[in-house]
């Protein structure tokens, strides 16, 4: 079976959905500052090496294709959909776009995409007024911008694992961690005090109960 014939070598397609998704990103989150194009640049290598296994060389199902043959036998691990892993691992095999993982990405990817464009226009006219995020999202969560990288990426391990993608995930996730502290030790130089009783009053990563109104752009 030729590449073309089982869904692969299809390098312009592999460009296209990548420029796409990477662009649809930048259309919500638009960086600023050097944090933000290190973590969007960050999500864009991760996008570039899925796509190019999804579409341009299957890497991972070749270098487990030994081992997937002889446990998996009834799967066909040189047609496309045999990409969609987990779906052939766990029996849903008849389509595996409509498999419960497949699912599941499209939960995780809607939701991050949701959630970055959320927060990006709050923290935009908040960096553009030299003052801090606190409306909003911000007033449960200090960081959705990487919670919503990290949803995206979850998402789409979820769809199309890769060792290249299994691999640079966690690195990726420990990164948009560093990088968030790093931001936040730049925000206590700037705001001082304010954005200490920020921390202390809304968690990093996980969404705060509601307790009440939001503070308006003023107030903050």
């Amino acid at each position: 079976m030729h590449a073309s014939d089982a869904g692969y070598g299809l390098w312009l397609l592999a460009a296209i959905n990548a420029a796409f998704f990477i662009f649809f990103a930048w259309s919500f989150y638009k960086p600023l500052t050097r944090w933000d194009w290190r973590g969007f640049g960050m999500f864009s290598a991760f996008v570039v090496a899925l796509f190019a296994e999804m579409y341009g060389f299957p890497l991972t199902l070749y270098v487990l294709g030994g081992w997937l043959s002889a446990n998996y036998p009834q799967v066909n691990w040189l047609s496309h959909d045999a990409g969609h892993l987990l779906e052939m691992w766990f029996g849903w095999r008849a389509n595996p776009h409509f498999g419960p993982f497949h699912i599941a990405s499209f939960v995780f990817i809607g939701g991050g995409f949701w959630l970055l464009s959320t927060a990006w226009p709050v923290l935009y006219r908040a960096q553009r007024e030299g003052r801090l995020a606190r409306e909003g999202v911000y007033a449960r969560m200090r960081h959705p911008q990487y919670v919503a990288f990290v949803l995206v990426l979850t998402g789409f391990l979820l769809q199309w694992p890769t060792l290249l993608t299994l691999i640079s995930f966690p690195v990726l996730v420990w990164a948009y961690a560093r990088l968030a502290r790093r931001e936040e030790k730049d925000c206590l130089s700037r705001f001082g005090d304010d954005y200490a009783r920020y921390m202390q009053e809304v968690p990093a990563f996980l969404l705060r109960r509601r307790r009440g109104p939001a503070p308006s752009p003023g107030e903050a």
